[in-house]
């Protein structure tokens, strides 16, 4: 029989990965998947920075810390793609490479001071869903909660910036304020999720669901619902498995499920599934012979 903090902590994940869900499938249409690998890397040493500052772990400055280093290098990758010759693959895999290093260098400042061994935060690096308190519960229920809201909120703009900026923009839409909203929102899931999933793994969960559900559809409204209750299955049963043995990371058995359901989607899916294709491919030879 599941515990009481066990079934708050399912219901927190599950709400986590709708959220993910969905803003990973706009970013995703906007081929802006890698920018928030890029994002949830460098929360970590927004994280690292404000607890050296304050010497507490509060999870409000944990987070405000991780936003404004992950806010930092978004306009990092825009600053170096707009006034470099370097493209935006190169500019993400540098930004993401020397925010996480400088990361893990405050980390170890950290662990080696003498709160460091109090202060938890390696939990950051790959999640502990399973042993989420009261508070980061709140936190977590309240974050994922404004994030479904708003990006249902503005559905509509988000879908027309995406697929007819040009239109947007003559109809009188700010376009790019609407896209700073969007990443801002994106921002916003990353800090929520990285202490359930890790800040190696949360990109993961905004990059898989929306991926498996580009495979059965391509309507927007139907991705939408495929890939937020694809990341809310994943957050469940990736937390359920990861408290049923104490000590395994609960990150990277999130991702694990989200992986299983792009490789059955891969496989099955009406139209892009592999097992779809050779059925088609079988009847269509057999048509000819």
């Amino acid at each position: 029989m599941l515990s009481g903090n066990l079934l708050w902590v399912l219901m927190g994940t599950s709400l986590l990965g709708i959220a993910a869900g969905i803003t990973g499938t706009f970013s995703f249409l906007q081929k802006q998947s890698l920018v928030g690998d890029a994002a949830a890397h460098a929360t970590l040493p927004g994280i690292a920075l404000a607890f050296l500052l304050t010497g507490q772990k509060e999870l409000p400055i944990l987070m405000i810390g991780a936003a404004l280093t992950s806010a930092l290098s978004i306009y990092c990758i825009q600053w170096i793609v707009t006034y470099s010759k370097l493209k935006a693959d190169a500019a993400i895999g540098l930004v993401l490479a020397v925010f996480f290093g400088v990361g893990i260098v405050l980390l170890t400042i950290v662990n080696r001071s003498p709160l460091g061994n109090q202060s938890g935060l390696n939990d950051f690096i790959f999640g502990k869903a399973a042993t989420m308190t009261k508070s980061d519960l709140t936190w977590l229920f309240m974050s994922a909660i404004i994030i479904i809201a708003v990006s249902l909120l503005m559905y509509k703009e988000w879908k027309l910036i995406i697929f007819d900026p040009v239109y947007a923009k003559g109809i009188g839409l700010p376009v790019e304020a609407l896209k700073a909203c969007l990443t801002a929102l994106i921002v916003m899931t990353i800090v929520t999720g990285i202490q359930a999933v890790g800040v190696i793994l949360m990109s993961a969960l905004l990059i898989i669901p929306a991926a498996s559900a580009k495979l059965w559809t391509k309507r927007l409204s139907a991705m939408l619902l495929f890939s937020g209750i694809a990341g809310g299955l994943a957050g469940v049963v990736g937390t359920f498995i990861s408290s049923l043995r104490v000590g395994l990371s609960t990150g990277p058995i999130i991702v694990l499920c989200a992986a299983s359901i792009f490789f059955v989607s891969y496989l099955f899916s009406p139209k892009s599934g592999q097992i779809s294709k050779y059925i088609t491919k079988n009847k269509f030879q057999q048509g000819e012979v």
